[in-house]
C-alpha cells in the first residue's frame, strides 16, 4: 500500500464516524485517517490554515469521504471549494450521506463529486460498505499525481 495514503473523513455524527474509523483500521486500508467535525475544519484541514495550519504532511488525501449534513457548512460548498481548487481538484471526493433526496445526489455530481453513498443503516452493511469503498479507492483506484 502506497505509505502516503491518507483519508479525510469529514463527518459530523460521533457514531458514523466511530465506525468509518474502525471499518478502516480493520482492513489496515489507511496509514493515516484524519477525521474532522464540520465544514470549515475539512477546509481548514485541506489548506492547512486555523488549526491545521501547523500540520507538518504536505501529502494531501488520497481520498475525501464528506457528509452532506454538517455544521458551519454544509458538505456541498466544501466540495464546490475543493473542486474549484487547481491543487484540490483531482482529489476524489465520495459523499457518504444519508440523504437519498435526488436534489442533493445532483448537485453533489454537478459540483465533481466522484461518488455518492447512501449510510447503510444497519451496523453490518455499515461496515461492509465502509470497507468496501475503502477498497475501491485507496487499493484499485489509480490517482492522478
Amino acid at each position: 500500500m502506497n505509505a502516503h495514503a491518507e483519508v479525510l473523513l469529514v463527518e459530523d455524527n460521533p457514531r458514523d464516524a466511530e465506525l468509518t474509523l474502525r471499518a478502516f483500521k480493520r482492513n489496515q486500508l489507511a496509514d493515516r485517517l484524519f477525521h474532522v467535525k464540520d465544514g470549515a475544519e475539512a477546509l481548514d484541514f485541506l489548506f492547512r490554515r486555523g488549526q491545521h495550519a501547523g500540520r507538518q504532511s504536505e501529502a494531501l488525501p488520497r481520498v475525501i469521504l464528506l457528509d452532506l449534513k454538517l455544521p458551519k457548512m454544509n458538505g456541498l460548498e466544501v466540495l464546490r471549494r475543493i473542486k474549484s481548487d487547481a491543487r484540490l481538484q483531482t482529489i476524489p471526493v465520495v459523499v457518504v450521506t444519508s440523504s437519498a433526496e435526488d436534489p442533493d445526489l445532483a448537485a453533489a455530481y454537478e459540483l465533481g463529486a466522484n461518488s455518492y453513498v447512501i449510510k447503510p443503516v444497519q451496523f453490518e452493511a455499515f461496515m461492509e460498505t465502509m470497507s468496501k469503498l475503502g477498497l475501491y479507492w485507496l487499493m484499485a483506484n489509480h490517482p492522478l499525481e
